[in-house]
C-alpha cells in the first residue's frame, strides 16, 4: 500500500558523488522514519543512515561524515547525498519508510526495489 522507488544510482569512480533520491507513493496517513540501507555481494543487510520525520538522523559510525540523508516531508522523498565514495560502498541501496496507512491505526515497514551503486576505476 506504500510504494518506495528509488533512483539515483550507477557506476562512479572511486571518491566520487552520487545523490539517491526515494519516492513513498499510496494511501500514505503519515510516514515515520525514513532511511537508507544497503547489501553488498555476500554480505547482511547494513543501516547505513536514518532520518525522523522531526529532522533527527542516525548514522552508521564508519559512514558519517562521507554520507548526508535529508528528506522532504512536503514531497514523501529521503535522500542520500554520497561523497568521497570507496570501493566498499559498491552495493544494492534499499530505501526504507516506517508508515502508517491511511486506514491503518497501526505503522508498518516498507522497501524499495533497490539500486545499483558501484563504485570503480
Amino acid at each position: 500500500q506504500v510504494h518506495l522507488v528509488e533512483s539515483g544510482g550507477g557506476l562512479v569512480q572511486p571518491g566520487g558523488s552520487l545523490r539517491l533520491s526515494c519516492v513513498a507513493s499510496g494511501s500514505i496517513f503519515s510516514i515515520n522514519t525514513m532511511g537508507w540501507y544497503r547489501q553488498a555481494p555476500g554480505k547482511q543487510r547494513e543501516l547505513v543512515a536514518t532520518i525522523a520525520s522531526g529532522g533527527p538522523t542516525t548514522y552508521t559510525d564508519s559512514l558519517k561524515g562521507r554520507f548526508t540523508i535529508s528528506r522532504d516531508n512536503a514531497k514523501n522523498m529521503v535522500y542520500l547525498q554520497m561523497d568521497s565514495l570507496k570501493r566498499e560502498d559498491t552495493a544494492v541501496y534499499y530505501c526504507h519508510a516506517n508508515a502508517r496507512v491511511h486506514v491503518s491505526y497501526l505503522a508498518y515497514d516498507f522497501w524499495g526495489q533497490g539500486t545499483q551503486v558501484t563504485v570503480s576505476s
